[in-house]
Formats: C-alpha cells, sequence, structure tokens
C-alpha cells in the first residue's frame, strides 16, 4: 500500500465537498467533505444507518446528491448521466457486498462481463483474460465453466473481486466486502485486496464496519457519523486518536457520543 505519511504529497484521486443526501426528513450525508488520494486505500467505517452505502452510491454516480461536488480526477460527475457518466465507469472496478454474480452466466463470463460488455472484446480474448483474473485469485481454468450456485461465498466473492480488477481500472470500490465470510475467509479476501490494489496500482475506496477487515486494508481509516466524517487519518492512528467517536465505535462502547438505538425503525437501508 502507499506510504501513510506521503499520502498528501499525491494528487487527488476523489475529491467530495458539501456532500448531501436526504431521504425525506431523513438526512443521511449533511455537508461531507472528503478526499482519496491516488493510490491509497482508504477506508470509510461507520455503523449500519449511517450512510456509508449512500455515499458510495453517490460516488459511483448511482444516486443523485441533493447538493455537493463530487470530482473525479478532476471531474465534476454530480449531473453525469447516460454515456458520460458510463465512460467514467468504465475506469471503475466494483466488488459488491454478495459479491452480485449474475446467475445466468458461468464463472468466466461473469469476470469478463465488463470486457466484454463495456470495453467491446472479443470473446477469445476475454476469456484469457478472465482465467489470468481468476488465477490471481486463487482459482483456476477448472472453474471457469461452472455456475455461480456451485461456489461457497467465499469463493463467489473471489469471482467477485476477479471481475472488478478484469479491465485494469484505476479505482476500486469495496463493498463490505467481507459480509458473510468466517474470519479465515475474510482473511484470505482481505489479503486479495491488497494483492490487487498493489498490483493494478489502483485507488481504493472501501466501506465497511468490519474494524478487522478495515485496519488490514487500508492506508487511511476515515469515520462517518451523523452525515459528516468525524474522524480521518492513518491507519496506525485509531486505535491512540482522542477522537470519542472512533474510541467508542472501534471499543464496541454503549457509553459515548454516538447516540445508539435499541430499535430499528428509524433506520433507512443506509
Amino acid at each position: 500500500m502507499t506510504d501513510q505519511h506521503d499520502v498528501t504529497q499525491k494528487s487527488i484521486r476523489i475529491k467530495i465537498r458539501g456532500l448531501t443526501k436526504a431521504f425525506g426528513k431523513k438526512v443521511v450525508l449533511n455537508g461531507l467533505d472528503l478526499d482519496v488520494h491516488e493510490g491509497e486505500s482508504l477506508v470509510v467505517i461507520g455503523g449500519s444507518g449511517t450512510g456509508k452505502s449512500v455515499l458510495l452510491k453517490c460516488v459511483l454516480g448511482l444516486l443523485k446528491p441533493d447538493s455537493g461536488s463530487i470530482q473525479i480526477n478532476g471531474q465534476e460527475i454530480v449531473g453525469l448521466n447516460g454515456n458520460t457518466m458510463e465512460n467514467v465507469r468504465r475506469k471503475f472496478g466494483m466488488l459488491f457486498q454478495y459479491a452480485a454474480l449474475f446467475d445466468s452466466l458461468t464463472i468466466w463470463e461473469n469476470v469478463a462481463f465488463g470486457l466484454m460488455q463495456a470495453h467491446g472484446m472479443p470473446k477469445d480474448e476475454a476469456y484469457k483474460i478472465a482465467i489470468e483474473k481468476l488465477s490471481q485469485v486463487g482459482l483456476g481454468e477448472r472453474f471457469a465453466t461452472k455456475n455461480p450456485a456451485e461456489l461457497s461465498s467465499g469463493m463467489k466473492k473471489r469471482v467477485g473481486l476477479a471481475r472488478a480488477i478484469a479491465t485494469s481500472p484505476d479505482t476500486l470500490f469495496f463493498d463490505e466486502p467481507t459480509t458473510g465470510l468466517d474470519p479465515v475467509m475474510g482473511d484470505v479476501i482481505d489479503r486479495l485486496i491488497v494483492q490487487s490494489v498493489q498490483e493494478l496500482g489502483a485507488t481504493g475506496l472501501t466501506i465497511t464496519h468490519d474494524m478487522d477487515s478495515a485496519k488490514r486494508i487500508s492506508d487511511r481509516i476515515a469515520m462517518l457519523y451523523d452525515g459528516k466524517i468525524a474522524w480521518v487519518g492513518p491507519t496506525a492512528d485509531i486505535e491512540t486518536t482522542d477522537n470519542p467517536y472512533v474510541h467508542q465505535f472501534i471499543n464496541g462502547l454503549l457509553e459515548g457520543p454516538i447516540k445508539i438505538s435499541l430499535t430499528n425503525s428509524d433506520r433507512a437501508a443506509v
């Protein structure tokens, strides 16, 4: 991963300023500012319902913010749509929370989907790259013609990662990459994420509430609370910071500035 102390010397890949998003009366993002530097792996942590998924969807252009700015490689993406936004997304790779494989496609076709659909690559060439990427995540050619239903959750996640890196993107997004995995497989996926980001020289942005995973894959960590970034800093500093929000969250404490609801009635899928 990139040197945590040199990150400020690098250019900004993703620049977010004053980002707001509400659903009815529920304000999810409230003037959020965040920078993700070129070549770094930044992880956004926070509890369920704090807006991590909404933040990611706004950056991906899947949700339109109510106000604010999101620049990627210096290009403003808020308000982009159609082919213009698709051209931006062609430089992205995405590992979804539950892999999100297409059940009707074989494993290699899943991995090669972006190569053929978005980049128009011929089938035989896409197949070769798919096999190469499957090998990089610890799966061989013997898995190529299997169906997703034949794989375990950990294997599906590896296929999802192979698909994410198949197009050699400059920016990789990871949505709760260890959700649904046992600790051993979670560690495997985290190591593969680190390896993949390093080999591509890509920038990584991850959302998770798994602190063990966050510390393994990140150069920096940002904590989202009450619609804003409550703290951001090098991963090595998260255990010693005196920030009360971080202290309460990483130690799983009931007492502190984070207000904990004992019901789910006021939580949205954010």
